[in-house]
């Protein structure tokens, strides 16, 4: 009995009663990053792409990529050992104008965004993942403006469950661990996962290497009923190389060099949450999530070298420190009229942001062109040199309301509240022939961000849905204080338009997902790169994104398939960087026209599949000017797996069948004007050549 009570606990929602039954819409799922609480996805006014815990035990991804990738407009951009860019209605690129979340709740604070956030997930604790495409800050807050990327733990089985598996890519020098294990007694019931990759030094790829290991414990408790407990701990160690990029003439004649030798990134981080839930009122029901964060991420970063002069360069190390402590408060009401709820809450999230960094002076081979060590060059150069701490201080008030005014329609009204706080104090002296940076400072900020969306059922088979929203981005702490002086930077603000269309075919065998969006950005905020290893942040005017998203999936039989695709534009429509320099009108680099994958599946036997996939890379704009162009790819992968009994399964993945050379990002400094040397300002990150992965899972589980 008491199994079944914390069975029934754990699956207590906070949806609207429509939730609680079965629908009668073919195309239904149930999603909860869409309102924060559980609700149809056909009666959700807002493009989400969802990959359930049964495609990622059947698919065993390697990256955060292949989880992703498969969703349309949503692109993890892989810049090696799990170090990652991001485009999700956004060009590709390293902005925070994402919010990336674990159980709803962000993993990093406001302010201290990094582009490789995703290292910090744990793949073999997740059961899910959910990815709100646009803008989404009248839920989640600031960065929420591509789109909010939402993890999901997964929880503890009713009886004894464990899995152990084991894969290995020779070409890669890859080899990765995932164990499991779970069970439930009683009321309590807990789930412990872990993740051990490594990267040996003997691959395709120079200076490559790369050991992470992440762990995950979840624990459900039933306290009666109608309330539950649940604790979630999540600690990663990532310790890699940091290969970096190639210029014009390596990548293309030797893309397996390395011109780093020494650059690095460390990242430890734990997070915990314990989030309390139960009925607090006829028809409502209450969340409480206490969370903290405690994160360390040093690095000596490829990227960051540069302004050589013969054999000469400049480079720099940093230390970046995090501790939180944040409470997330969340009310749902269910109301007889309308069949309508409210959603409504608070968040709190306060963070000390303490930050190091020391020039350095570096030697390079010049006939090699790599970068052989390293000294401390503070006396030579001190305007790099900081120490400083940031106490942030993030308080929001969020509510939403859900109502049906016609049958068949779902109306859905929102907004949130921010208000930010930073504390800047500088632990070296400013000012003076000397300048270590910005005097002592507190800065402020505040946005509202509005919501008004709508779906319209038509029959069973489809929904169609409206979705106007606001997103916005204050600069990140290192956008303020990480240069000499504080840089001249203004919150980004984007309003997002998009129409979306949900239809079941063929009995519901063949699923479309689409969506025309259009995302309109003001004082966006981009890096803008003077030369290798030098660039700065600055203010766009206005920027204009705008495209189509198309999801389709068959599943019959023994065959399966799923296509995905975006096609988009991402342009400049004001952006003046001097009285000379315009680029207006011009599209931005790093943003392919189009984004493209395709798999089938096919089952010839009980307990067997093989698949294929395509992707395609559009070609897109390299530089500012549009002048220098990548001119795209297109990769083949191979998957296949056979059950060999109940408890084992045996699997293979072939990456980049056909051994294509490609990259996985490319950009250029050449600004338009003057001379083009494509060799010392072109730059490449090199994708892999083709590898195979063989892999075996064991299985126990009892009935």
């Amino acid at each position: 009995m008491n199994k079944q009570l914390l069975v029934l606990a754990a699956a207590i929602t906070v949806a609207y009663p429509c939730a609680q039954a079965q629908s009668d819409h073919v195309i239904d799922t149930v999603v909860v990053s869409g309102s924060r609480a559980q609700a149809w996805l056909s009666e959700t006014p807002q493009a989400i792409g969802v990959v359930n815990e049964k495609t990622l035990q059947r698919d065993k991804p390697k990256t955060m990529g292949d989880i992703l990738n498969r969703i349309a407009g949503v692109y993890w951009n892989d810049l090696g050992n799990e170090q990652h860019s991001m485009s999700i209605r956004q060009p590709i690129g390293t902005n925070a104008v994402y919010q990336y979340l674990e159980d709803g709740i962000p993993i990093r604070p406001l302010g201290v965004f990094n582009h490789n956030s995703l290292n910090e997930m744990n793949m073999a604790g997740a059961s899910g993942v959910e990815v709100v495409k646009g803008a989404a800050s009248s839920l989640y807050g600031s960065n929420a403006v591509g789109g909010a990327v939402n993890f999901l733990t997964a929880g503890a089985s009713a009886t004894p469950t464990a899995s152990a598996s084991v894969r290995r890519d020779g070409v890669a020098g890859f080899t990765r661990y995932d164990t499991a294990a779970s069970d439930t007694w009683g009321p309590l019931g807990l789930r412990f996962s872990h993740y051990s990759s490594r990267r040996s030094r003997d691959n395709w790829q120079e200076y490559s290497y790369g050991d992470k290991d992440s762990f995950s414990l979840r624990a459900d408790y039933a306290l009666s009923p109608t309330s539950q407990l649940r604790a979630t701990l999540v600690h990663t160690d990532l310790n890699a190389a940091m290969t970096g990029s190639l210029f014009e003439n390596d990548y293309r004649h030797d893309p397996g060099k390395s011109l780093n030798t020494f650059t690095y990134r460390k990242d430890k981080t734990t997070r915990m949450n314990v989030a309390w839930e139960g009925a607090t009122t006829a028809g409502g029901t209450t969340t409480v999530t206490a969370f903290t964060r405690k994160n360390d991420h040093g690095q000596l970063p490829a990227y960051s070298i540069g302004s050589c002069a013969g054999s000469l360069c400049k480079g720099v190390i940093n230390n970046n420190h995090v501790d939180s402590l944040g409470l997330d408060v969340k009310h749902q009401q269910n109301f007889a009229w309308l069949n309508s709820r409210l959603i409504a809450g608070v968040y709190v999230d306060k963070s000390d942001n303490p930050f190091v960094s020391d020039n350095l002076a570096i030697v390079r081979d010049a006939a090699t062109g790599r970068y052989l060590r390293y000294t401390l060059a503070n006396a030579g150069n001190p305007q790099g040199v900081r120490d400083y701490q940031t106490d942030i201080l993030n308080t929001a008030f969020f509510a939403q309301w859900e109502f049906t005014p016609l049958a068949g329609t779902r109306v859905v009204l929102g907004g949130r509240s921010d208000a930010i706080r930073y504390d800047y104090h500088n632990n070296l002296a400013p000012g003076g022939s000397v300048n270590y940076g910005a005097p002592d400072e507190t800065r402020r900020f505040s946005h509202v961000s509005p919501k008004l969306g709508a779906t319209y059922a038509i029959g069973h088979a489809g929904s169609v849905y409206a979705n106007v929203s606001q997103g916005f981005t204050p600069p990140e702490v290192s956008q303020l204080y990480g240069k000499t002086g504080i840089a001249d930077l203004q919150p980004s603000v984007y309003n997002n338009y998009e129409l979306g269309l949900r239809w079941a075919f063929l009995q519901g065998r063949l699923k479309l997902d689409t969506a025309v969006y259009r995302l309109d950005g003001r004082d966006t905020i981009v890096s803008y790169t003077l030369s290798p290893g030098n660039s700065e942040n600055r203010n766009a005017g206005r920027t204009r994104s705008e495209g189509l998203e198309l999801g389709l999936n068959y599943a019959s039989g023994p065959f399966d398939a799923r296509f995905a695709t975006a096609v988009a534009r991402h342009r400049y429509l004001r952006y003046q960087v001097s009285g000379t320099l315009d680029y207006s009108g011009r599209d931005m680099p790093q943003a392919p026209r189009d984004i493209t994958s395709f798999e089938a599946g096919y089952a010839p036997v009980a307990g067997a599949r093989v698949a294929l996939e395509v992707l395609h890379q559009g070609r897109y704009w390299m530089n500012n000017a549009n002048t220098v162009e990548y001119k795209g790819h297109a990769l083949l992968n191979l998957r296949a797996s056979y059950r060999l009994s109940r408890s084992w399964e045996a699997w293979a993945q072939v990456r980049n069948l056909m051994d294509k050379r490609y990259a996985d990002s490319a950009s250029s400094s050449y600004s338009g004007v003057g001379s083009y040397a494509a060799n010392t300002q072109n730059q490449y990150t090199p994708g892999a050549p083709r590898s195979v992965m063989l892999g075996l899972t064991y299985n126990y589980h009892v009935e």
